[in-house]
Parts: C-alpha cells; sequence; structure tokens
C-alpha cells in the first residue's frame, strides 16, 4: 500500500464559526458537533477568526480511493506508529484517510511505515 507525503504544514483549529474559511484551499477539514467547530487546514490558510489552534502539523495520505468494504487500514497505522510513540490526528474522506503527525515526528513515521512495507512516495 502506498503512503502519500504532504509537503505542507497543517494547524489544528478550533474556529467560531466558518465564515472566513476558506474553502477553496488545497487542504481544509471541517468538523461540526454540538459543542465546537473545528478545522484542519494549511497554516497559512488559518483564519483570523480562531478560538485556539495548534500548529507544527505534517500529514501524509494512503494513496488511493480506499473502498468501505476494506477493514483495519487505518487502525494498523495508528497502532503501528503508537507502537513507535508517535501520536497521530486522523482525519477521513469519502476517498481516503489523512494522518497528521507532529512535526518533530514526521520522518520517523515515514520510516516506521517503509519498514513495516509500505511504499512511501512523493
Amino acid at each position: 500500500m502506498e503512503i502519500k507525503q504532504i509537503h505542507q504544514d497543517f494547524s489544528v483549529c478550533r474556529v467560531e464559526d466558518y465564515s472566513l474559511t476558506n474553502f477553496d484551499a488545497e487542504y481544509c477539514f471541517i468538523g461540526k458537533t454540538d459543542e465546537e467547530k473545528s478545522l484542519v487546514c494549511i497554516t497559512g490558510d488559518v483564519p483570523p477568526n480562531v478560538i485556539r489552534r495548534e500548529d507544527g502539523w505534517k500529514g501524509f495520505r494512503i494513496q488511493g480511493v480506499l473502498d468501505f468494504s476494506l477493514n483495519g487500514i487505518l487502525s494498523e497505522i495508528a497502532a503501528l506508529l503508537a507502537d513507535n510513540g508517535i501520536s497521530i490526528f486522523a482525519i477521513s474522506t469519502y476517498n481516503t484517510d489523512y494522518i497528521l503527525v507532529k512535526e518533530d515526528n514526521y520522518q520517523k513515521a515515514l520510516d516506521v511505515l517503509m519498514n513495516a512495507g509500505y511504499e512511501i512516495v512523493d
């Protein structure tokens, strides 16, 4: 299975609302519940109406379109990284899964996955 590196810096944010969010940005993930509005985006695209933010995330995705009948891909990656002391922030879309790790663990995470048999692509 291929892991595609994403050469961007990401921020995980809590926002007042989405009125200042650039939905046309290359990456923009939102999550809304009865308690909060969250946004994950490229650090340079963080809107001015953030309540809280955490910068310093790097990401990669599982390459290709994943069929909904596939089991355990994200959990396997999460377990491999957890076993090596690397925390993740996972985001799922219709097609695939994205995994963010803190910048200081990014290369280590890629090395762990490569050693486990994943192909890392640029």
